[in-house]
């Protein structure tokens, strides 16, 4: 993959720069900053994008406002997302525009380094990858306005798998249930948050994040 990196710290650029280029990725640049970003994205076209939250010059959210502004010109532009913070005022903003192609993991929760660089294959090939406390923020959020109310626990459960990408099978097997039990669970959901199920897990997916966002 040709990758696009922005990180301000100076180690960590490094660090990805030379693991990426063992792993035989491309890594076309290098920056600090977010508007470095938007000129490298412009430039090389990337097929993904890692990008920090927090860079210059105020350290708060310019690299999340820099992905919002790319995946706004470009819907679609992969971009994943690696920091030590979860931001949910834009998180959601970036989460549910319907693309895809996106994923957001934490620095300090990322044990195992193959699991990274799948993640970024994912986001490459269009998917959503998410950290689960980052959907745990996120739902926690919208849970203290009460939107989630009509949900039972399990539905939350189900619903919080949901948003970090899995599959029905996948549920079925984390939470010992049956795949007609899940399938059940996703369609009461649904039609509690008055969403209609898709057979596409990024587009459920991604329609939950934007039932979160409002």
């Amino acid at each position: 993959m040709r990758v696009v990196i922005a990180e301000d710290s100076t180690i960590l650029r490094a660090g990805l720069v030379e693991l990426l280029t063992l792993r035989g990725h491309e890594v076309a640049a290098a920056v600090k900053d977010a508007d470095a970003l938007r000129a490298a994205v412009a430039e090389h076209r990337p097929d993904v994008s890692i990008v920090d939250i927090r860079m210059p010059p105020s350290f708060t959210d310019e690299g999340l406002r820099a992905a919002i502004a790319l995946r706004a010109v470009n819907p679609g532009e992969p971009i994943l997302l690696f920091s030590q913070y979860i931001e949910t005022r834009y998180a959601a903003e970036l989460l549910a525009d319907r693309a895809g192609g996106v994923g957001y993991l934490l620095k300090d929760r990322v044990a195992e380094v193959s699991d990274f660089l799948a993640a970024l294959t994912r986001v490459a090939a269009g998917e959503t990858v998410l950290d689960p406390e980052v959907v745990t923020q996120l739902l926690g959020a919208t849970r203290k306005t009460g939107a989630l109310a009509a949900l039972t626990p399990r539905e939350r459960e189900v619903l919080e798998l949901m948003a970090q990408g899995r599959s029905n099978a996948a549920i079925a097997s984390t939470l010992f249930l049956s795949p007609g039990s899940v399938e059940k669970y996703v369609t009461s959901l649904f039609g509690k948050l008055g969403l209609a199920p898709s057979d596409g897990d990024n587009r459920r997916v991604l329609a939950v994040l934007r039932y979160l966002e409002s």
